[in-house]
């Protein structure tokens, strides 16, 4: 489903001492402004000239450069452009400040212009404040391309009946956002667990027209639970308790590109009214601030659970459920897919051979035959796991039935049955439920708890509350 052609990795991030090259002819002034930056926990270096400037700007390869515009043997703007082709930050200063001088200078790549005399501890704010705006700009950027590799690669295989009405609804919505720059309607997936929700918003991202825009992807079930408002919706510094910066929040990073809300479901309910306020009033408010921004994302939501009777039980809001339910795709179990599961099982094969660098493999007829009676409850996702696991561990030039690890399925395990059994009660009921679906699991409990639609923190409670261990 999800096609990555090559492992892309964020570079490590490491502790490094920031470089600054002052370039400055008065003496008394630079030394005390090395003197502060260093005191800061910068690297300092100091030119008195343009011609010195040159020389340490290629050897010390500075982080930012502060340049004074009058200088001995020329003006400071003549070595910013090779600043700004080298991707080097730079604040002009200067003591005869014109207007036209500082508009030269940030037309020229400049991020900021002082006037001197320069206070020392507002000089250090300005550079601290432009090293975070810098670095913000190059992880933004890193998201962007991260994000354009991802979408590039995107794809949806499959030839079924039900894969081919996703196809024709994605061509569809992808035909309404061509037609408008009006907000986009909501998009709502659903589906099991491990059908390739995420896949599919990822897909409809690369098919609309702001593909290049960013695409926002928040696991609603994995974040936690005391950050999770913040995260959303963002913050403004002094909000709470180690809140000592403004930060945006997920809606916010989206911009004018797709925010997809998955596991929509497990969002709790105090947060649902606020998200309902976004989605309505297309407006979103940081924490701690008076200030509304405006959303210009396209929403995609997705859920293995009933909304509908989630909302008719109180565990989610209604009127959310109806705002979010505009547009919904069912995504299909991969056990209603038909020959889907032998193109998805080649596929995976290949991928995995190519990836890793590993001679062809065939799968035998029995193996073959496996697969498609094989149930998956876990989906597209358990093929994927299972395949490479296959493909990896696999010595000969055949995948043999033995070596796809699946549980026989020659004699269906009997369905659980309360009827007739006198003794049975609400409890040990509950407690056949689970170990039934650990057993088809194999002691799963991630796979257990999607089988039982449940979480799983849930399924842990329920097997903690019957002594059950595995």
């Amino acid at each position: 489903m999800l096609n990555q052609l090559a492992h892309h990795e964020m570079p490590m991030l490491m502790t490094l001492k920031k470089k600054i090259l002052l370039v400055e002819d008065e003496a008394l002034f630079a030394r005390a402004v090395v003197k502060r930056l260093q005191k800061a926990g910068f690297e300092c270096e100091h030119a008195e000239s343009l011609h010195d400037a040159r020389l340490l700007v290629k050897q010390f390869e500075p982080d930012m450069v502060l340049l004074d515009m009058r200088l001995p043997d020329g003006n400071g703007l003549d070595l910013l452009p090779e600043c700004v082709a080298r991707h080097i930050s730079t604040i002009v200063m200067t003591a005869f400040g014109e207007v036209s001088d500082a508009v030269n200078a940030i037309k020229l790549g400049a991020l900021d212009y002082l006037k001197k005399p320069i206070d020392l501890e507002e000089l250090l704010l300005i550079i601290q404040k432009n090293e975070k705006t810098t670095e913000l700009q190059t992880s933004l950027d890193y998201s962007r391309q991260r994000n354009a590799v991802s979408n590039e690669s995107v794809q949806l295989i499959g030839e079924s009946a039900a894969m081919q009405s996703v196809r024709q609804q994605i061509a569809r919505i992808a035909q309404l956002s061509a037609l408008s720059d009006a907000v986009q309607p909501t998009v709502l997936i659903t589906g099991e667990t491990g059908t390739g929700k995420d896949v599919v918003a990822r897909y409809l991202h690369a098919n609309c027209v702001n593909h290049e825009k960013p695409f926002v992807h928040v696991d609603c079930a994995s974040l936690p639970a005391e950050l999770i408002e913040s995260e959303l919706f963002g913050h403004e510094k002094g909000a709470f308790t180690n809140a000592v910066a403004s930060r945006p929040g997920l809606i916010e990073s989206a911009e004018d590109g797709t925010l997809f809300l998955d596991e929509i479901g497990e969002l709790p309910l105090g947060l649902q009214a606020k998200l309902l306020n976004v989605l309505e009033r297309r407006m979103v408010r940081r924490l701690g601030s008076t200030k509304e921004r405006p959303v210009l994302a396209r929403i995609i939501a997705a859920t293995n659970r009933d909304l509908y009777q989630m909302s008719n039980e109180g565990r989610f809001r209604s009127d959310l459920y109806y705002r979010l339910n505009v547009i919904t795709m069912q995504m299909p179990p991969l056990r209603d897919r038909g020959q889907d599961i032998l193109l998805l099982a080649n596929y995976f094969k290949q991928l995995t051979e190519k990836r890793y660098a590993l001679p062809h493999h065939a799968f035998s007829e029995h193996a073959l035959a496996t697969l498609q009676a094989y149930h998956w409850p876990g989906n597209v996702r358990e093929m994927r796991h299972q395949i490479s696991r296959a493909v990896l561990m696999c010595t000969q030039t055949e995948i043999s039935e033995q070596a796809l690890g699946l549980p026989k399925v020659s004699q269906p395990q009997r369905p659980l049955s309360i009827q007739g059994e006198a003794q049975m009660t609400l409890d040990s009921a509950e407690k056949a439920m689970l170990l039934n679906a650990l057993q088809q699991t194999r002691n799963n409990v991630s796979k257990a708890a999607r089988l039982l639609g449940i979480t799983r923190m849930t399924m842990r409670y329920r097997m903690d509350k019957h002594g059950i261990t595995v």
